[in-house]
């Protein structure tokens, strides 16, 4: 692989990643719920992706750990809570599901930003977006059979456990 373009294979898979979680969103705007949450899930296949090739081709970089939290936010962040509240909590909770969904969304803008100034390399500090926003994919494939007060449970629950200290061993 040519030199120049190395460090542009890492990018591309989270520049897919955000991608999907736009898809997502749009998805979820049209009301096709399952399919955008479908779409987060694949996304946390991408970001999987993105860190490992970026360290096998050994073009980790601080652009790239930006722009994969950028995407992260987006897929696993906003992506999931936008789905969570049009989906199971509007109806039924109203201005409360929405501060439910916003709540996700900020404890995972700063769960993000720790995670960008904190130098641990061993382990992670709170439970990652992308564990967070891909559980909460998979509670919304499950809404059929879930009341709406365990997605909403869910949702603060594991708002706080982004933004926790627990340490999470990293693979």
């Amino acid at each position: 692989m040519r030199p120049a373009v190395k460090p542009l294979v890492p990018n591309l898979f989270t520049l897919s990643n955000l991608l999907l979680g736009i898809m997502s969103l749009i998805y979820t705007l049209n009301g096709r719920y399952t399919l955008a949450a479908v779409v987060i899930l694949v996304s946390t296949v991408l970001d999987r992706m993105d860190g490992n090739l970026a360290r096998r081709l050994g073009v980790s970089s601080e652009f790239g750990k930006e722009l994969d939290s950028l995407a992260d936010l987006v897929s696993f962040g906003v992506a999931p809570a936008i789905l969570a509240y049009a989906s199971v909590l509007d109806e039924p909770m109203g201005k409360i599901g929405l501060i439910i969904a916003l709540g996700f969304i900020t404890c995972g803008a700063i769960r993000l930003a720790r995670f960008n100034v904190i130098k641990v390399t061993d382990y992670f500090v709170g439970v990652p977006i992308t564990i967070a926003g891909g559980l909460m994919a998979l509670f919304l494939l499950l809404t059929d059979h879930l009341p709406f007060w365990v997605v909403a449970t869910s949702m603060v629950f594991l708002s706080g456990l982004m933004v926790s200290k627990i340490k999470v061993k990293k693979r």
